[in-house]
């Protein structure tokens, strides 16, 4: 497995657990996460931020479906379930773009679509 494929399956399995620093180590100093149409995050410390959403209790449960890799971009596909704290559950799939940068993610860009149709986010 690559260099880049460890450091995200590194990235994946430290979310599991909501282990912030381990999930820190795998990003450059001024990352970048994007979510299109939902927010934007620049640098480590606004990442930390979104680690555990104010929305969301415990840690998500993460299974990758798919990881592909050209040059210093990693893909993964995959599910992840979540609880909320209004009671709702995140039930959703996921496409995770990765730009790397010497073995560290510099640009995430996350597309996440539910699965359950009427799970609101308040």
């Amino acid at each position: 497995m690559s260099p880049n494929k460890q450091t995200v399956n590194e990235y994946m399995a430290a979310f599991m657990v909501s282990d912030h620093k381990r999930i820190l180590n795998c990003l450059t100093d001024d990352v970048i996460w994007e979510m299109p149409g939902i927010y934007q995050h620049n640098g480590k410390e606004a990442f930390d931020k979104e680690i555990e959403n104010e929305n969301f209790v415990g840690s998500p449960a993460i299974q990758i479906v798919k990881l592909v890799e050209e040059n210093n971009v990693v893909i993964a596909e995959g599910a992840v379930q979540g609880n909320m704290k209004n009671g709702n559950k995140l039930d959703a799939v996921f496409c995770d773009v990765f730009e790397m940068e010497n073995g560290k993610i510099k640009k995430l860009t996350s597309y996440l679509m539910s699965k359950n149709a009427n799970l609101k986010f308040e």
